[in-house]
Parts: structure tokens; sequence; C-alpha cells
């Protein structure tokens, strides 16, 4: 029985999760009283036509209910799939995204907090559903628990609207994945974990959740909001004694920075945080700069960090970086796909400080022969690439997931052949990774993916024209997450519109470039769709000919 689920009949005694209360405090959960409400929950799904192999899909926040029901699915012997409660998009947009992923998953149940069952009403009859959304509860008896066997998890896409895919995570996949993070971490029984990322994202579920559950390791959680709020008692969880490990995106460290005063800053103790994995979206070196220098008064070392390359493609992690994290600085001007890189500078985190937008890269390390991931360089045939040399990532070994479910084919990432093809530019140096980011589909922003082919239509509507006319790439603007919006038009006054609608979806991170031309400027296949990784080579290697770019 995998140790995800075999803790649930044999519970550490005395080790527990603390759920952040909305007053400043900690609920703690005992993982005895955890287990018993997870097998009491999983008799009432069970009676309510759960069965082993079929997937139950959860719209939760993060917090108890949501840990209980998680793990009351495993008990059942079925698949679970965590998916976005409600949050930035709206209510329309909400409904859509949701109701793509039933009828995609097919769930025998779909477990909703009361709050948004509304919503999820409204999803599952748009899906062609006739029941209705189910509450969490608990009966007084405990179901046995089922062995664990076949799809573990169906984790879907966290973009905004349009057709998520939904990857199939293996209980393999799993225990070969935690192995590569322990490897990673030093992971020491008893370690404890802190976190606030989102529990339907892989990284605040596989790493900062199900793995500190499975070692019954004491575990501090916290909603994203919570975070926002106060950063501050995210820190206040790595005093000596306390927790040892967290993750989060770079975008995190720099907000803690600017958030966090100065006189409470006095007050925290963060000498005994070990580690803390980075990753999500393209690695900000500046924020960690600042975090590092900012929180160095309070003991925290920038060898915590560990910088990580991963995706839900991969169960999570590929590479984490070891010892001093390296930085390079490229001659962006010169990046050319399948040619080598030229290095301008090299560095390691703390020599200097990190202005932002200053072109520096961040290495993600490599694999261990232990690890059992292979990591490739490829041109766009296909073809391995020399080391220093930009191409597609791409990633084999036990931790690639079954593919996407429903038959659902993937965009930029995608499986060839055994093979994780990612979708992302990246290099290696020095024997490490280095990652440039999308190469034209989606954009990794605060650990959300956004799909360009969703802001298509958006863009189209601001500017005024036929969306046929209007192609947005994801690119890296000197390690900066960016778009490129290709319209088929004449400059004018839609500029404006377009970088208004853009700043409203995206907020101010992501760089923007405009690039208006005739028709023709879009690069298409022979079927109609836009070559958008294409646009981006021509874009980078500057071969867009008779347009006029903006920004």
């Amino acid at each position: 029985m995998s140790p995800l689920v075999s803790w649930l009949t044999d519970p550490h005694p005395r080790h527990g999760v603390r759920f952040a209360d909305d007053t400043d405090g900690w609920e703690f959960v005992p993982y005895r009283e955890l287990a018993l409400s997870a097998r009491r929950m999983a008799a009432q799904m069970t009676a309510a036509g759960v069965r082993p192999g079929s997937v139950v899909c959860l719209v939760l926040p993060s917090g108890r209910p949501l840990a209980s029901a998680l793990f009351a699915v495993w008990a059942a012997g079925a698949t679970v799939s965590p998916l976005l409660p409600p949050s930035f998009q709206t209510d329309a947009e909400y409904t859509g995204y949701l109701a793509a992923i039933l009828r995609q998953a097919e769930p025998s149940l779909v477990v909703c907090a009361e709050e948004y069952a509304p919503l999820a009403a409204r999803a599952m009859a748009e899906a062609g559903r006739r029941d209705a959304p189910w509450t969490p509860r608990e009966g007084t008896v405990a179901a046995d628990v089922r062995p664990a066997a076949g799809t573990a998890l169906l984790q879907f896409t966290s973009g905004s609207t349009g057709e998520p895919r939904g990857v199939r995570v293996t209980w393999a996949n799993l225990a070969a994945n935690h192995a590569v993070q322990r490897r990673m971490s030093g992971w020491r029984d008893g370690d404890g974990v802190a976190s606030w990322l989102p529990l339907h994202h892989d990284m605040g579920l596989i790493g900062c959740f199900l793995f500190p559950v499975a070692a019954q390791s004491p575990l501090w959680l916290m909603r994203p909001e919570q975070f926002i709020r106060d950063p501050a008692r995210w820190l206040a969880c790595f005093a000596p004694g306390r927790a040892a490990h967290s993750a989060a995106p770079s975008f995190a460290f720099a907000y803690a920075a600017r958030r966090v005063r100065p006189g409470r800053l006095a007050e925290l103790d963060l000498s005994g945080w070990r580690t803390v994995i980075t990753g999500a979206e393209v690695i900000d070196p500046a924020a960690l700069d600042a975090f590092a220098r900012f929180a160095a008064p309070a003991g925290f070392s920038p060898d915590a960090y560990l910088p990580s390359y991963g995706l839900a493609e991969n169960t999570l992690a590929v590479t984490g970086a070891d010892g001093p994290v390296l930085l390079v600085r490229p001659d962006w001007a010169a990046l050319r796909m399948g040619e080598a890189v030229t290095i301008t500078e090299e560095a390691k985190l703390g020599d200097r400080p990190i202005e932002p937008g200053s072109g520096w890269l961040v290495g993600h390390g490599a694999p261990h022969s232990g690890d059992g991931i292979g990591v490739r360089v490829l041109d766009e045939e296909g073809r391995p690439l020399p080391d220093g040399h930009l191409g597609e990532i791409a990633v084999t070994g036990s931790s690639v997931a079954d593919g996407y479910h429903a038959g659902r084919q993937g965009g930029s990432t995608r499986f060839v052949g055994g093979e994780l093809r990612t979708g992302d530019a990246g290099f290696r140096h020095h024997g490490e990774l280095f990652v440039l980011g999308r190469m034209g589909d989606s954009l990794k922003l605060r650990g959300r993916s956004v799909y360009v082919d969703d802001l298509d239509a958006k863009v189209a509507a601001a500017a005024g024209v036929d969306k046929e006319r209007v192609a947005v790439v994801a690119v890296n603007d000197r390690g900066r997450p960016g778009l490129a919006v290709f319209v088929e038009t004449a400059p004018g006054p839609w500029t404006e519109a377009v970088t208004g609608a853009l700043r409203n979806e995206l907020g101010s991170e992501p760089s923007l470039t405009l690039v208006a031309g005739r028709r023709g400027l879009l690069k298409r296949t022979s079927s109609g769709k836009p070559r958008r990784r294409h646009m981006w080579r021509l874009l980078r290697e500057g071969a867009v000919k008779g347009a006029t770019v903006i920004g």
C-alpha cells in the first residue's frame, strides 16, 4: 500500500496539521483525527456511488474539509481531482472552465463547498449532468482503506478559460517523484513543512501537502489570501524547531520583502529554514536576491533557495539546484533556437545586488543519477543539441505522467513516444539547466498557466478586429515573462485598449509587445492554426518584416 494512504490506518500519535484560521491562530488537527475524518467521509462517498477507479472532483478551498475529502477519495479507492475554486474569473468564465473539466473527467461525484454550490451547479448543468454538488459530510462508520491502484491523481491545468487538460498521475509516478524531492531537500524524519500554496496546484498539492502528510510530518497550512494579507505569518513558521522546508514562486519573496515591516522582521527567527523550492514560473533572481538581503538579519541564508524546474506532466519536480545558486547573463539579442548561447557574465546569488530586468537567469540544477530522470535539449526537429545550445527541454523517466485524460492532446507540452516534450525553452551550462520559459502557447504567471489562445478573443474585442487577425504569443523578455500580441491591422488607438485589457487580466508583471502589420503577419499551419512557436522564434531573431513593433 502506498505511504500516501497507508498512514490512514497507522496515524502518528502526536504529529498533525496546523490549519491557519482567520484570527491569526492555528487549528491543530492530529493525524489520528484527520485519518478518522477521511475514512468516515469515504464511507459516505461510497454510499453516494463512488467506486474504485472512478473520478471524484473537489471544488473546495484549502483547509481541513479539502484535506479530509482528498484522502477520503483515496480511501474509497478512487481517483482524486482537486480543482481550482472560483477566484480571478468572471462567473461565466469559471462555469465554462469547470464544465469543460466535468465533461472530460466524468466524475462520479462533484464535492463542493456550500459557498461554491450555485456556480458548481450551473457548471454541472452546462456539462449535461443531472446530479447536484455534494457537500463534504462524515458518517459514524469509518470505511476500510481500499488498495491503491491505477491513476491516483487527475491534475488539471490551472489556466483560465478554454479547454483545460487533465494529466493522469499514477501511484508509481508519485512514489518516484517523492524520492526525488526527498533527495533534493535533504529530508530528515520529523522535518516540518509550511505552505500557503493552493492545493489545486501541483506544487502546493504534491510538494507541500501530500508528501509531508505521507511522512506524517508537522505541517503548517495557510490559504493563499492569508499569505497575501500577512506574509510574516508564513515566515514565522520557520523558527528553529518548527518548519524546515517550503516552496513558493519567486514573486512571493519580492512581495514579502516589500510588505513585512522592519519591526516585524526583528521579531522573526528564520534560522531553522533549511530549504525552499522555488519554481512554478520563470524564476526572478532579483526577487530572490531582494528577499535574501532583507531577511539576512533574521537568520535566512540564500543557500536555502532550491531553484527547481518541474511541471505537472512530470508529476512535479524534474531538476533542483545544489549549493549556491548559479546565475548567468546571456547575450539576449543573439539568442537563436538551435544555436549556441553566448554567456556574457556569471555570478553566484549574493555576490552582487541583482536589479529587476537586468537579464540574469537562474540555474535549476540537474537530475542525479538515482533520480530516474533524463533531460535533453532538442532542436525544432526533435534532435538532441549539445550543452550550451538553446532548444526545447525534453524529459524521460519514471515521474513522467501517463498522458492526458480523455484522449486530449497537448499544445506545446506533449507526450512523444514515452518522452515528455515540455514546450519550454532552455539550455545546459556547467551541467545545470537554465530555463527561459514557454515556447509560444502559454504564460506561467504566479503559478497560473494563462493560455494565449484564451487571450486571442479578448485582444480582438479590445482592438475591434476579427479574432482570425490576432495571435498572442508567450515570450521571454530578458528573463521576464511576457506576451507578444500580433494583430493584422495598422497601428492606432487600439494599442491602448489592448494594453488596458491585458493589464486588467494579468496585472503589471508580464511585459507586453504589440506587433502591428498587414495581412500575412500571422504565420499559420496548413490547417489554419497560428504557428505561435514559429512566430516566437521570428520575433526573437528580429525576423518579423514589414511590421510596427510597439513596446
